[in-house]
């Protein structure tokens, strides 16, 4: 069967019950990784560049100003870039997963979840997702 062939519905893993609940398990996997990588940069470099703006944070608790918010940030490029970067992964994640709440996951990104639970299944207990995704 080439790649481009379409299976017959009567062999087609998607209508296994058990396939679908890997895959959703998979997507749950993946949710979870998003999160820890959020939670491991907003622990690591989010709490680094707070301890470094933190004179301009008690500047700030003295008498809050947005053009102080601005300068403090200005004068310190590697904080303001390292709170960016924890700011726009959180905001990514909550996106993507609120997306795919509201919406439902995307048929492209279904289909990719797919693909994936059949590469981890040809392969076996060798794949180290086997034990999260196939064996339970």
């Amino acid at each position: 069967m080439s790649k481009f062939s379409q299976p017959n519905s009567s062999s087609s893993p998607e209508l296994d019950p058990g396939f679908q609940a890997q895959v959703q398990r998979l997507h749950e996997l993946i949710v979870w990784c998003r999160w820890l990588v959020v939670g491991g940069l907003w622990l690591s470099i989010g709490l680094l560049s707070l301890w470094e703006l933190r004179a301009e944070i008690a500047l700030l608790q003295a008498g809050f100003t947005w053009a102080a918010v601005r300068y403090g940030l200005y004068d310190n490029p590697l904080p303001a870039l390292g709170l960016s970067l924890c700011v726009g992964m959180t905001t990514a994640v909550l996106v993507w997963q609120s997306r795919n709440i509201l919406q439902g996951r995307s048929p492209h990104y279904q289909r990719q979840l797919e693909r994936s639970v059949c590469r981890i299944r040809q392969q076996g207990s060798t794949h180290p997702l086997w034990k999260w995704i196939c064996n339970s």
